[in-house]
């Protein structure tokens, strides 16, 4: 009687990814059309400076960071957990930052959104690798939108101080909706790859 050969180990892991990715689909999904709403929102306001810019962008970038942690750990099994959790963090203390001292001005604001682009930039496409080596599909969008906060970041400080009369609501707007339709992406590619 021939023995059966156990199930290797990268193998089952592999199996449990897939099956956590193709679990937490709408969870995904879900994050993703939020942040494409709050991003059509920021563009939609126009740039315009001082208090009122400064406050709603706060907010914003609390808000973002707030449904991020929500679904970070609604969905902490899933693989990328401590680049989501990172991700999520930066919106929270960009946003934290804004409303502490809005009176600061412009500089503040444009310097607290070039923080926030870096490190959510370097975030999310490190976010996107760790997908690639899981093989949870479509990890190329997260590349994209990581590169594309890179790409932000550096307009606004070669425009600077040219930059400060739109970059506000346009840039974090544009960052919203691709990060918000790299989720969208790969949450339908999660819900067609099930186990």
């Amino acid at each position: 009687m021939a023995m059966q050969q156990p199930t290797p180990p990268t193998s089952m892991l592999r199996e449990t990814l897939i099956r956590s990715m193709h679990d937490h689909w709408g969870l995904f999904l879900a994050e993703g059309i939020i942040l494409c709403v709050l991003g059509l929102g920021a563009i939609i306001v126009p740039p315009i400076a001082g208090l009122a810019s400064t406050i709603f962008l706060g907010w914003l970038f609390l808000a973002a960071g707030l449904v991020g942690l929500f679904f970070t750990f609604r969905a902490k099994s899933a693989p990328g957990f401590g680049w989501s959790l990172l991700s999520a963090v930066a919106a929270l203390c960009a946003g934290a930052l804004l409303l502490w001292n809005p009176f600061q001005g412009l500089a503040t604001l444009t310097y607290v959104l070039v923080a926030y682009f870096i490190v959510d930039g370097g975030a999310v496409i490190f976010l996107g690798v760790a997908h690639r080596r899981e093989l949870s599909g479509k990890w190329e969008w997260m590349l994209v939108n990581g590169v594309t906060d890179l790409i932000l970041a550096g307009i606004i400080i070669a425009g600077l101080p040219g930059t400060l009369v739109w970059a506000f609501g346009l840039l974090v707007g544009i960052d919203l909706l691709f990060g918000g339709a790299a989720l969208i992406a790969m949450a339908t590619q999660a819900r067609k790859s099930g186990p």
